[in-house]
């Protein structure tokens, strides 16, 4: 089988502008994150009972505390499920439908191995999914500006949902510091 390409153990140094906008990218990826996790626990925490014994508080909370290290797909199932659980929300299944889609974006963006192409502005993401698709389409600093963009949008209308519930962006922990 004939190499199409430089072999694998070619490592790139991505241009500083092109690096600093992947970098960029990640970074609204942490942040959505974190949105998301808010927002699951702001739509849990308003639909406890105001009766809660000690124990069934702390049960609560740990299992809050355990959804800081679930990946992006586990939390968009569970923001999904919280959604569906409060009364009144609008667009659950356009918001989850487009997490899905920045799912697909950050999987690609964070663990593509990246190569070069002809033309200078643009970086291959060398990647195959879990559905077997091949990343045919390199990407230049406009498609990963976008993608940041589509981020922060989705994000924005999570925040939304967190707010409709009268908690305004507290954490498990917040108020222990």
């Amino acid at each position: 089988m004939a190499r199409i390409g430089a072999p694998p153990e070619t490592h790139y140094t991505l241009p500083a502008d092109f690096a600093a906008a992947l970098g960029q990218c990640v970074a609204s990826f942490g942040w959505l994150e974190e949105i998301i996790k808010r927002t699951i626990y702001a739509l849990d925490r308003a639909r406890l009972a105001d009766d809660l014994t000690e124990e069934e508080l702390q049960s609560w909370l740990t299992r809050m505390v355990s959804i800081a290290d679930d990946s992006m797909g586990t939390l968009i199932e569970q923001l999904d499920a919280a959604m569906r659980r409060y009364p009144g929300l609008r667009d659950r299944n356009r918001i989850t439908d487009r997490l899905a889609e920045i799912r697909l974006q950050r999987n690609l963006l964070c663990h593509a191995s990246w190569r070069p192409t002809e033309d200078k502005a643009r970086w291959h993401p060398a990647f195959v999914n879990t559905k077997g698709e091949v990343q045919r389409q390199p990407l230049g600093i406009a498609d990963l500006d976008a993608v940041r963009a589509d981020t922060v949008e989705i994000g924005t209308r999570v925040l939304r949902v967190m707010r409709a519930t009268g908690v305004q962006g507290y954490w498990a922990g917040d108020d222990e510091a």
